[in-house]
């Protein structure tokens, strides 16, 4: 029971570690599609040197980009990533936990044995509130 357990964490930790991958990958690839973006639209400013009065407007639309790409990464992309990495971390706790009651369960141990084990996993604080929950 333990392995199939195991096992099943462990993939889920990769599935979840694939996707959280993908938000830090875009995260990292988006301030330099913005550079290639501004690259670009200052080429085409140099294509209208003719032009003083436009020049000042669209140096900034070009800049524009940089300003997207650097945005994007750490508005979206990158906190995304961080939220996902964090719920797989919270899973895979809750997981283990319930793999231990599990396995003592199944050994026959004593139902207030099994709730101390369980009870080590979580903080002293969360201990306390649910000790105070179950007073009341």
């Amino acid at each position: 029971v333990r392995d199939i357990l195991e096992t099943q964490i462990d993939f889920t930790d990769q599935r979840h570690k694939i996707g959280a991958d993908i938000f830090e990958s875009a995260g990292g690839y988006s301030p330099t599609l913005g550079i290639l973006g501004t690259v670009m639209g200052l080429i085409h400013v140099l294509g209208n040197l003719s032009d003083p009065d436009s020049l000042g407007p669209s140096i900034a639309v070009a800049f524009i980009a940089t300003l997207y790409g650097v945005c994007f990464a750490n508005i979206v992309y990158l906190p995304i990533g961080h939220k996902l990495k964090l719920k797989s971390k919270q899973e895979r706790f809750m997981k283990e936990i319930a793999l231990e009651g599990i396995l003592s369960i199944q050994a026959g141990d004593n139902p207030s044995i099994v709730r101390e084990k369980l009870r080590a996993f979580l903080s002293a604080k969360v201990r306390q509130d649910a000790s105070q929950s179950k007073e009341a």
